[in-house]
C-alpha cells in the first residue's frame, strides 16, 4: 500500500469509530438504567396483565406520551398498533423530558395494577396511595383496574 492509501485508511478507521462512540453515548440512563435480561413484548404484557403483577419486567417502546407536568410517566407504544402501556416513575426521582417524545425508550419496573374508583369524587379523597375505600366497600364493580409499570429506570436511545 502507498503512504496515501493507508493513510486514508487510517482516517476512515479513526472517523468510524468518533461515529461509534458518539452514537454510544448518545444514549440516556435514567434512574437505575436496566439490568433486567430479557426484555417481554407490551403486547403480551397488555395481552395477559395479570400474570405479570408483581413481576419486574423490562419494555422497549417508542415514547407517544410524555407527563407534561412533572415528567413524573411516559407511555410506550405497543408492538400492536394502537395499544400503549404507562411507565410511572416516583415524583422528583426520575424525569423524563417531553423531547422524548418519539424515541425508542427501554424501561424496567415492577407491574402493578391498581383500582380505582369509578365515582371521581372517591378517586379524589383517596388519592394519597392508600387503598381506595370505595373499592373495599362498594365491591370490584364500583372499581376499574389500571395497570401501569412502576418504573425503577429507564434508557432513551439517542438519535
Amino acid at each position: 500500500m502507498t503512504m496515501r492509501t493507508t493513510t486514508i485508511m487510517l482516517a476512515i478507521i479513526l472517523l468510524l469509530a468518533v461515529g461509534t462512540a458518539q452514537a454510544a453515548d448518545s444514549a440516556k440512563v435514567y434512574g437505575k438504567g436496566i439490568s433486567a435480561p430479557d426484555t417481554v413484548r407490551i403486547s403480551d404484557v397488555l395481552a395477559n396483565p395479570d400474570a405479570f403483577v408483581g413481576k419486574a419486567i423490562r419494555v422497549t417502546g417508542l415514547a407517544v406520551g410524555v407527563c407534561a407536568y412533572r415528567g413524573c410517566w411516559i407511555n410506550l407504544a405497543s408492538d400492536t398498533e394502537g395499544e400503549s402501556l404507562r411507565v410511572k416513575v416516583k415524583d422528583g426521582e426520575i424525569v423524563f423530558p417531553p423531547e422524548i417524545m418519539g424515541e425508542s425508550v427501554t424501561a424496567e419496573g415492577v407491574w402493578t395494577a391498581n383500582l380505582i374508583s369509578l365515582k371521581p369524587a372517591e378517586q379524589v379523597k383517596d388519592g394519597e396511595g392508600k387503598k381506595n375505600a370505595a373499592c373495599l366497600v362498594e365491591g370490584e364493580d364500583a372499581c376499574k383496574t389500571v395497570y401501569q409499570l412502576s418504573g425503577t429506570g429507564a434508557v432513551v436511545a439517542g438519535k
